[in-house]
């Protein structure tokens, strides 16, 4: 509770002081890190209800519901890695301090880097967020920006050899 306020603190003072980039927060420490911290989880949740909830600031990647490793039960806590680095910062904003299943949850960056010996976990979670993946044919894609770029510069060099008296 305590580690919950404190974040509420942080992001008070950040809005009163008016700091609005990125680069002034205090999230500009974790940049380059996409894992949160879910503490305070009822145990009865499953990996499937964490990503419900999680998955409305963004593209979950990877989630380590942490269970125990006699009887398989929850612990209460998780680690969730985002596609987008800048969901994971929506995520502790909005998600830190929220009530789910009756508990109010603790949800915090984190340097987390899972553990080699997670590995069939990791696959058996890989494998659900994969079902939910939609795979556009290449025909119905929208072009990428370099393909914008190519076309705007062929329309210059075609401009630049058009009559400039012509319709």
């Amino acid at each position: 509770m305590n580690q919950i306020k404190a974040t509420e603190r942080i992001n008070e003072a950040e809005l009163s002081q008016g700091i609005l980039t990125h680069e002034q927060s205090w999230h500009y420490e974790y940049r380059n890190q996409a894992y949160i911290f879910i503490g305070g989880l009822h145990k009865e949740l499953t990996e499937a209800d964490v990503l419900t909830v999680f998955s409305q600031y963004g593209v979950p990647v990877d989630l380590k519901l942490v269970r125990d490793r006699e009887n398989g039960e929850s612990r209460g806590f998780a680690y969730l890695k985002y596609e987008d680095q800048r969901s994971s910062v929506l995520a502790v904003d909005n998600l830190n301090g929220a009530r789910i299943a009756g508990r109010r949850i603790r949800v915090d960056h984190v340097l987390y880097e899972p553990r080699d010996d997670d590995w069939e976990y990791r696959e058996a979670v890989r494998e659900e967020l994969d079902k939910d993946k939609v795979v556009i044919p290449s025909e119905r894609q929208l072009p990428s920006c370099e393909d914008d770029k190519d076309d705007r510069d062929r329309n210059e060099e075609e401009d630049e050899l058009a009559d400039p008296m012509g319709s």
